[in-house]
């Protein structure tokens, strides 16, 4: 196939899901993720669509967001992955909040395993995961469907979390970055996310490596609130992922990286270690003992590793 008709094909394809990652767009026209990086790059010059790390979307900068068909096929590999280890930062009898997304849908299917479990969501797909899990109670927020998404949002949501405390916020967005945080690119949705945060003892955000370096238009958590950043290993090309990761370690954030290098997870690893591996806290912040928060014990202690060995690690993959 000629490079025209690839690249003709690539903006086919994005026009209709809206988004697409580049492993498909690889699959599809037959050539390599290399290739296929060069032709949405071309693409993206002529102002046809934007890059992301990962993948290709339709072109609306700060204000565009995908809806739930289109995430739902992007970095689906890696979702899975972070959902995995995800799970694992959650004890039976725990009071949690999940917020809406592709990524917490695929840990609330997790979590329909953790007895005694009370999930507070204003997602429908979080509930419908957990609707036939037996010791799990499910507490829904009011509010108005937002259909593009199948979240409850408006005052209605927001009111309905005033009060409410509970240990731990999963949360996802549309981009992560040290400077600003966690945003997203609509505001009724970040608005009833900045509630969710307030009813957290800590925040865990949830996001791919094609997340990192992007900024949004709304923020729904700063830097210095969010605990805990679970994510996948960059690719060695992706130099800006790699130096968000370190920028946000330098913050305090600690990182959790599913499917590191050296444990990939398997049937050898406990269920409760698998693909566990944190970049501890530089210093402590305030009022909180170093590496762990309220609740959680530190994942470097479990593993039994060397407590800078993660920091040297995603500094290997800065210099990459």
């Amino acid at each position: 196939m000629f490079a025209a008709e690839r690249r003709q094909l690539i903006l086919e394809m994005v026009r209709a899901n809206g988004a697409v990652s580049l492993r498909e767009l690889a699959r599809v026209v037959q050539t390599s993720e290399v290739t296929v990086r060069r032709d949405v790059r071309a693409l993206e010059a002529e102002g046809l669509l934007d890059r992301r790390h990962g993948g290709a979307v339709l072109p609306g900068g700060f204000t565009r967001e995908s809806g739930f068909p289109q995430k739902s096929h992007l970095a689906t590999a890696e979702k899975t992955a972070i959902a995995d280890l995800a799970a694992n930062f959650v004890e039976e009898g725990e009071a949690i909040v999940v917020g809406a997304g592709t990524t917490t849908q695929e840990l609330a299917r997790r979590l329909a395993r953790v007895p005694g479990l009370t999930v507070v969501t204003n997602s429908l797909l979080v509930a419908q995961a957990l609707a036939h899990a037996n010791r799990v109670e499910v507490v829904m927020t009011g509010g108005t469907l937002r259909g593009s998404n199948y979240a409850l949002v408006g005052s209605g949501a927001e009111q309905s979390l005033q009060g409410l405390r509970v240990s731990r916020a999963f949360l996802s967005g549309s981009g992560l970055t040290a400077e600003r945080g966690l945003s997203t690119s609509n505001m009724l949705s970040a608005s009833v996310d900045r509630a969710l945060v307030q009813a957290a003892a800590e925040v865990v955000v949830l996001a791919d490596h094609t997340k990192l370096g992007t900024d949004t238009m709304f923020q729904t958590v700063p830097t210095d609130l969010i605990t805990r950043l679970i994510t996948d290993e960059p690719p060695a090309h992706d130099d800006r992922a790699a130096t968000e990761l370190q920028a946000l370690a330098d913050q305090g954030v600690q990182i959790a990286v599913a499917g590191a290098a050296g444990n990939p997870g398997g049937d050898a690893v406990p269920a409760r270690q698998q693909q566990r591996r944190d970049v501890p806290l530089p210093a402590p912040r305030r009022g909180q003992v170093p590496g762990v928060g309220p609740g959680l014990r530190s994942a470097a202690v479990l593993n039994d590793q060397p407590p800078g060995a993660e920091r040297a690690r995603v500094a290997d993959l800065r210099r990459r």
